[in-house]
């Protein structure tokens, strides 16, 4: 018996692999993925700098907010030269020596220091809320950095692969005209400007004579951008104003800070790293892969089922084979091909997450580990293997008793439907995935593989994953003895499919 089901097994795999259809799934999806992934990026990066022109009639404003906007800047340098020295990685060496020195302070200072650090090295406010060990060394790190700053060029900085305002949007100045607003209306019309600021005289006591002026109407990023540090600037000139000290006005407007920490398995807090971000989304990846697998195989096999019996090659095989052994066979060859889909895709996707960090700027984050990780590939595997078992089980059944796709689309409705619900609950489940939805989905046999994939960043506890193991085991058992019976009798019937009723009383 296992001969014969072996035998059609590799004759369904052979069948399969040799179709250009085999090979262009299993490239294209990849390719999708990963066009899908660099696409955007390299779109954004390709996307011009938005030029601008400030005419400032407040006489303080566009000082202040330049001193903003390095601020700004400075913060995603550090930012990012923090994570580099957390992580040890190579790029923290080829950082500029500035550069480190100022970020090996921001490491070692308070989370809610760190703002005021980076608005005291660019001269923006005083060190007033920094301790007094971290205050005596703002000045020598703020000239350091500023000549860096100074010197610095595009090259050098798109090097860092840094979302800087300096790359995004370039203030250009305003001609020196008798008449300002008409020549800088003029370069926006003719393409030289994409924007232009007018900031009124008096932007400290009321908002008038403000205003922005562009033909495009629907990129709002560099309105957004320069309001929010206009913003600042005023918002410190009306605090000096009304003599408020910088010290209580500070006070008052700091927010509440949650730094995120994480909890090992030693009970230790350790600090949060990209990667450990990206591992706790990444069941969510494995969960879009395993539907997609099980969903084209289980539909490939039904097509096949029905065209093999449309065509009468099924009256040939069953000369041969008995129709549990046929239906066994066919079942096991497209698991075999699926398989060999699914695993050139994780082997594209574990490439792909060891090069595409490079061009987010996070060259040295080992994000490939997370796809080589034995609790998800195991996982991925098993319930792969179940969920394929028990779906193909279902509509190998239904597609023996019908005729042709169309006659098979009605009874195919009470298994697709759910199918599509562990897509829609995906984001749920992975929020939460120890709560109470998360675990009664969990033990639905229709929804478990799913499901459970995606809670494997919780992860379950070790008695529902036996559990559950226990159940598809049980699952898979009944719906393929279940599709045995209906096959057997099905498989060579003809004229008008039976109902849904009828296939469940066989």
């Amino acid at each position: 018996m296992m001969r014969k089901i072996g035998l059609v097994a590799w004759r369904e795999y052979m069948d399969n692999v040799r179709t250009k259809g085999f090979w262009i799934g299993i490239l294209a999806f990849p390719l999708i993925i990963a066009l899908s992934a660099t696409v955007p990026i390299l779109l954004t990066k390709a996307k011009e700098a938005r030029t601008y022109a400030v005419l400032d009639h407040s006489g303080f404003a566009l000082a202040e907010v330049e001193k903003r906007i390095l601020a700004d800047d400075l913060g995603v340098v550090l930012e990012a030269a923090a994570q580099r020295y957390r992580d040890g990685s190579q790029a923290w060496d080829r950082l500029p020596s500035p550069v480190k020195a100022a970020g090996q302070v921001y490491v070692s200072i308070a989370e809610a220091e760190r703002q005021s650090l980076i608005l005291a090295l660019a001269v923006v406010e005083a060190d007033a809320y920094l301790a007094d060990e971290v205050a005596v060394q703002v000045p020598e790190l703020a000239a350091g950095l500023a000549e860096w700053w100074r010197q610095v060029s595009a090259e050098e900085l798109d090097g860092l692969d840094l979302e800087l305002s300096r790359s995004r949007y370039v203030r250009v100045a305003v001609p020196d005209v008798r008449d300002p607003l008409a020549a800088l209306s003029q370069m926006v019309n003719d393409g030289e400007l994409f924007a232009y600021f007018v900031i009124g005289a008096d932007i400290v006591e009321r908002n008038e004579g403000c205003k922005y002026v562009s033909l495009n109407l629907t990129d709002q990023d560099l309105r957004g951008w320069f309001t929010r540090r206009v913003s600042q600037v005023v918002r410190a000139r009306r605090i000096e104003r009304e003599g408020i000290d910088l010290k209580v006005a500070g006070w008052l407007q700091a927010s509440v800070f949650f730094g995120a920490r994480k909890v090992d398995k030693r009970g230790s807090e350790v600090e949060i790293s990209s990667v450990d971000t990206a591992r706790q989304w990444a069941p969510m990846v494995f969960v879009y892969l395993l539907w997609i697998a099980i969903f084209t195989n289980s539909q490939a096999l039904l097509t096949n089922t029905i065209e093999e019996k449309s065509t009468r090659v099924i009256e040939v095989l069953l000369s041969s084979v008995s129709p549990f052994e046929l239906m066994a066979g066919k079942i096991t060859g497209m698991a075999a091909s699926g398989l060999t889909v699914v695993g050139t895709w994780v082997i594209c996707i574990g490439i792909g997450l060891a090069v595409v960090p490079g061009m987010l700027g996070a060259k040295d984050a080992s994000f490939g580990g997370i796809i080589v990780d034995p609790l998800y590939l195991l996982s991925f595997l098993f319930y792969f293997l179940s969920g394929y078992l028990l779906y193909a089980s279902l509509l190998v059944g239904i597609g023996s008793v019908c005729n042709s796709l169309k006659e098979a689309q009605n009874l195919m409705l009470p298994i697709l439907i759910p199918l599509m619900v562990p897509l829609m609950a995906m984001v749920l489940v992975s929020q939460d995935p120890n709560g109470t939805f998360a675990r009664v989905m969990s033990f639905i046999p229709l929804f478990t593989p799913f499901v459970m994939m995606n809670r494997a960043a919780g992860p379950p506890p070790l008695w529902e994953y036996l559990a559950t193991t226990v159940l598809m085991l049980v699952s898979v058992y009944l719906a393929v003895r279940g599709a045995g019976k209906v096959f057997r009798i099905g498989i060579l019937m003809t004229g008008k499919p039976p109902r849904l009723r009828e296939i469940v009383r066989w």
